[in-house]
């Protein structure tokens, strides 16, 4: 096989190609890395590759699959892990200049599931620093570009894994949603991103963000590959306190294409002023093609939509505020050079080593949790985050699945979402909701704007009902098929021609 027909296929097409020996892990990995070094001087979505590592990785995975020892459907498949999801002895940064050296000893649940089962790991992906940021402009080895248009970003918080998986500098990518930081990018890349519910993956190795909010999840080209992907990672494990065990890991079985009496709901709240109107025509031909199919579509009132910003950037940046205090000079990470005493160690090593955005989130995370504001701000968005819950639950006592945008355009110009915060956080509506609920949500691309940037629809499912959104997400992909930007398929051409 060509370079450019290993690298066109899904996570589950190489992974069938490696087991009929018709490509080897060797062969996909240095497929990956020569695209991986023809991308990354415009895209810069990795922060760390190390090739003989990976070459090393991919000759013991070929053995043991030549051995018969690993038969699973990813062994052999090249994976890019986000840079807040701690590998041992691989450094770990969070794109932040206060964990700049910072290498763990020990490597999270998730990377081990996929260890396990014969995953290659190519390396760390860039994203906003310690997951704060709506565009992968806030990271500390500077921003991320979409592949689809280089002067437009590619959402945040894992823009990188994204940019990854669009560029084909990698078959399949880990991300983390903390209020939409899978599904997001995913949208703005035209990729397929999926949170599952809060609990289903393990936390253990993620550095922390929002602690009651945070999951990671995989990002593919199609949702086939996230079923696949979804099953390895799931799993429970006593070291996460937030693990929970589920009664069926059997996502594929969902990948039926069949949506024959599935009962769709569109809340009226998510198509109102603020939705672009290519997006909004995006999410109604979804229904429409969901209708084809045997679905029932309806439109109903979800409340509570507007209250799910505030409540949300309250609770994500008081959880914030605690989960950063440990960055203080003292035991790893940056310190500063010079200071004066133990104090002025702390507040100059925190200064220094922490961005803009991230001391914004911890300034207003401290604030609400201080006496006197604490009850006024911090219970009170608990009060509302319950209020959304319930407001979910009855619209799933009636909906299997709730349809709706990922985001509420594509992907905007670099530099235009920082310069106005208020803004990026608003781009973050029709997420945030499915983490204060700790819901699963999934992301499909379904065409594209007239300025050719991707449009994602996103499926949203009750607690631990992941095969809903699956089937329905399958079933509407089988009416577009995956694009690759038009700049990867010239890279590829171009090295084809070498």
């Amino acid at each position: 096989m060509t370079e450019k027909e290993i690298l066109s296929l899904t996570a589950v097409g190489l992974g069938k190609k490696i087991k009929q020996k018709e490509v080897t892990a060797v062969e996909a990995a240095k497929a990956v890395l020569g695209q991986i070094k023809a991308m990354e001087p415009l895209l810069n979505s990795f922060v760390l590759v190390e090739e003989a590592r990976v070459l090393r990785q991919a000759e013991e995975v070929q053995k043991r699959i030549d051995g018969g020892e690993l038969t699973g459907p990813l062994a052999g498949v090249p994976v890019a892990i986000k840079d807040n999801i701690c590998i041992k002895d691989m450094r770990t940064t969070c794109c932040s200049k206060i964990l700049s050296d910072f290498v763990p000893t020990y490597t999270a649940q998730a990377v081990e599931n996929l260890i396990k089962a014969g995953a290659v790991i190519l390396g760390k992906t860039n994203m906003d620093e310690f997951a704060m940021g709506s565009t992968t402009e806030t990271s500390a080895f500077g921003v991320t570009r979409n592949p689809w248009n280089p002067e437009h970003v590619p959402g945040g918080s894992s823009g990188g894994s994204c940019t990854a998986v669009a560029a084909a500098e990698c078959f399949y990518a880990l991300g983390s949603d903390t209020g939409g930081s899978i599904r997001q990018p995913a949208s703005y890349c035209g990729v397929t991103g999926l949170k599952p519910t809060y609990g289903t993956i393990s936390r253990y190795g993620l550095v922390a963000y929002g602690s009651s909010l945070d999951q990671i999840g995989p990002i593919a080209k199609d949702v086939t590959d996230c079923a696949t992907i979804l099953e390895i990672l799931a799993s429970y494990d006593k070291k996460d306190s937030t693990s929970v065990e589920c009664q069926d890991y059997r996502f594929t079985e969902a990948l039926t294409g069949d949506v024959q009496g599935l009962k769709v709901g569109i809340p009226a709240d998510y198509l109102t002023e603020g939705l672009d109107k290519e997006v909004k025509e995006a999410v109604l031909n979804a229904a429409k093609v969901l209708e084809e199919k045997g679905a029932v579509v309806e439109t109903f009132d979800l409340g509570m939509v507007e209250y799910a910003i505030p409540a949300y950037y309250v609770i994500a940046s008081a959880e914030a505020s605690s989960n950063l205090s440990r960055f203080d000079g003292v035991k790893y990470g940056y310190r500063a050079k010079e200071y004066e005493g133990l104090h002025g160690m702390y507040k100059k090593s925190r200064s220094e080593g922490f961005g803009a955005e991230v001391k914004r989130r911890i300034m207003l995370g401290s604030f609400v949790l201080s006496s006197g504001y604490y009850d006024a701000y911090y219970l009170k968005a608990l009060r509302t985050k319950a209020l959304i819950k319930k407001a979910f639950d009855e619209a799933f006592a009636k909906y299997d699945v709730i349809l709706g945008p990922a985001a509420p355009t594509t992907a905007p110009k670099l530099s235009e979402s920082l310069s106005d915060p208020l803004k990026m956080y608003l781009g973050d509506i029709y997420t945030i909701s499915v983490n204060l609920a700790g819901l699963p949500g999934l992301t499909v691309p379904f065409g594209t704007d007239k300025k050719g940037l991707p449009i994602g629809v996103q499926f949203i499912g009750d607690c631990f009902k992941e095969k809903n959104i699956i089937r329905a997400g399958y079933a509407l992909e089988q009416n577009k098929s995956y694009e690759m930007p038009e700049m990867v398929m010239k890279a590829l051409d171009g090295r084809e021609e070498k």
